[in-house]
């Protein structure tokens, strides 16, 4: 495995994190004996930077982690995130709906502690607010996270779906070492305004869904998707957009067969030779998939292979929104 700085610090992150999420939220049915192999196996390969939230199966997925993290505490660099709640009275959480953002300074403060509770540790080592909360100015919660960091609960702090602007507020209060957003070969919309502001400050961009929610690696069935899968909320996966986004994705396929690697590996690959501080956390629930992502790392794109991956964008560009509307407009466009 390669590794990559984050941020400001001498930390060194796999270059293809791990996403957990998916292991207990939003990707259909959920196996933990299973989840917990692709853990341990992450081990093995090197891959050192595991994400998960508090939200994540409502405090599920950090639970999951806590069965292999505190024995392998210095083998792992754990991001974490608060925000989301899920309101009074939902018993059964669907959808965004059915969630909330709190990123007030008394949450955190409650906040940080059930994460530690859960995950069985002392210390996280990345904790992120999981979205900007207009309620909230971005001073104050990044201020009550600063005081984290001073009483030793957290190591460093991070923004997920921040704005440009957020991004400078936030790290005039305190360094913030990571910005993480979804990024893919569907979703650039950072390329404008926040992955020029993360390089002057010397912000690790993470990219989630890297792979455009399993879109771009061609294998996605949408007939076969559980009913509570998330992605059937999503545009990208519906009737109006399915046909471009299916021909998108076989002509991504037969670009990975001349490159002798598959889609999956090929859009990782795009993802890291966007710049030295891209870390991408591809998110899986299988071993197969897992040594599969891995080995994105060690994939060098040519000038050649690039411009052949945007003649491809530019022929199906009809590929939809990445969210539906209601779940849009969680994400900071200040």
């Amino acid at each position: 495995m390669k590794y990559r700085k984050l941020g400001n610090t001498d930390e060194k992150l796999s270059a293809v994190g791990l996403g957990c999420m998916g292991m207990s939220h939003a990707y259909g049915v959920t196996n933990d004996e299973e989840s917990i192999k692709v853990l341990h196996k992450a081990l093995d390969l090197g891959i050192n930077f595991w994400d998960t939230a508090d939200f994540y199966g409502a405090g599920k997925n950090e639970e999951l982690i806590s069965n292999v993290l505190p024995a392998n505490r210095d083998k792992v660099f754990i991001a974490t995130k608060f925000g989301f709640r899920i309101k009074e009275g939902i018993k059964n959480f669907k959808s965004m709906d059915d969630a909330y953002l709190d990123c007030s300074p008394a949450y955190i403060k409650k906040a940080v502690e059930a994460s530690l509770k859960r995950l069985k540790i002392d210390t996280i080592d990345l904790y992120y607010a999981h979205r900007i909360d207009p309620k909230v100015s971005v001073e104050k919660t990044v201020g009550a996270m600063a005081d984290l960091v001073k009483e030793g609960k957290v190591r460093y702090l991070g923004l997920s779906e921040a704005s440009a602007d957020s991004i400078r507020r936030a790290n005039a209060v305190h360094p913030i070492a990571a910005l993480q957003s979804e990024y893919s070969l569907l979703t650039r919309d950072v390329e404008k305004e926040i992955m020029p502001v993360c390089r002057e400050l010397n912000i690790s961009l993470i990219p989630f869904s890297p792979l455009a929610r399993g879109l771009m690696t061609n294998t996605v069935r949408r007939e076969t998707m559980p009913e509570n899968d998330f992605r059937r909320t999503i545009p990208r996966f519906d009737d109006k957009y399915w046909e471009n986004n299916s021909k998108l994705a076989a002509g991504f396929e037969d670009l990975a067969q001349k490159k002798s690697c598959t889609p999956a590996q090929l859009a990782l690959a795009w993802v890291l030779a966007q710049g030295e501080n891209v870390i991408p956390i591809p998110g899986t629930k299988k071993i197969k998939y897992l040594e599969e992502n891995a080995k994105a790392a060690d994939i060098k794109l040519s000038a050649e292979d690039l411009n052949d991956i945007e003649n491809l964008m530019k022929k199906y560009p009809d590929i939809g929104p990445r969210y539906n509307t209601n779940t849009m407009k969680l994400v900071d466009k200040k």
